[in-house]
């Protein structure tokens, strides 16, 4: 392995059940750059626990000093989401939110079944994001209405802001939604702003792709993905998450630190073999 690995950075979801605090302190133990964040716990993830930086200005004001101390980045910010009912104004407190946590962006899906309306709403929501200093990086995922790579290609060219907004290529989404690696290396650098790592079997029952997501990603090498493959599809210098929620792991009894640390050298290990 090289003495200057690539920078990466700890999503959220591979420690569902980490405060934002406890989340920082593990990604810094196993030496990544950055932090993916929640800014607001999920009912859908009931192991998360309770917490609320949007609302909560004294949590989110810690969290910002122990970053710095840290030398941590904040390099995605969720959630946000775009349904059909979905006021763009009432995301103006969270951006706000993830702006003063010195947020380089934020993750986007949409949900919204009306393809005019959708597009005008991602337009405009890019354009709030903008106002904070904000990017956006829109996921696709084969159970919103931005299912695959093109799809998402689609919503970015159309706003054409390189740079500022672009598409985060999530590695099990991309395999679930049949595209390959050579289709990811064929679209304009400019197109993809982040990345997320994980493995998996190279095919599973369509039926069990949501909870894959959420709960049961496999950790780098155990599964049939070509993680070394996918990092040298993405344009140069594209940062890289490690989205690695695996429940057995949480009920392993190890601790944040010790889940995170693992998960890291896994994905360190993979990616070296492009070395």
């Amino acid at each position: 392995m090289s003495d200057h690995p690539a920078p990466l950075t700890l999503d959220h979801l591979t420690l569902a059940d980490a405060t934002p605090a406890q989340l920082a302190t593990a990604a810094a133990a196993a030496d990544c750059t950055g932090i993916c964040l929640f800014l607001q716990a999920m009912d859908v993830l009931p192991v998360m626990p309770a917490f609320d930086l949007v609302t909560d200005h004294a949590a989110r004001r810690a969290l910002k000093a122990q970053m710095a101390d840290l030398g941590l980045r904040l390099e995605l910010a969720y959630p946000f989401t775009l349904a059909g009912r979905t006021d763009i104004a009432a995301f103006a407190p969270a951006l706000a939110c993830a702006a003063e946590l010195e947020a380089r962006r934020v993750n986007l899906l949409i949900y919204d079944r009306e393809p005019d309306r959708a597009a005008a709403r991602f337009a405009a929501f890019c354009d709030l994001a903008d106002s904070f200093g904000l990017g956006v990086a829109l996921e696709f995922y084969p159970a919103s209405q931005v299912p695959s790579l093109a799809a998402a290609q689609a919503y970015v060219r159309a706003v054409n802001r390189p740079g500022r907004v672009g598409i985060n290529v999530d590695l099990l989404h991309l395999m679930r939604s049949g595209g390959t690696l050579a289709e990811l290396a064929a679209v304009p650098q400019a197109d993809v702003l982040f990345a997320q790592l994980a493995d998996g079997p190279a095919t599973r029952p369509q039926a069990d792709w949501e909870s894959e997501a959420a709960t049961d990603r496999r950790p780098a090498g155990d599964g049939d993905f070509d993680l070394a493959g996918f990092a040298a599809a993405l344009p140069a210098g594209c940062p890289m998450s490690i989205e690695i929620p695996c429940a057995a792991d949480l009920m392993s009894g190890l601790s944040h630190s010790q889940r995170a640390q693992k998960a890291v050298t896994g994905v360190r290990r993979a990616l070296a073999k492009a070395a």
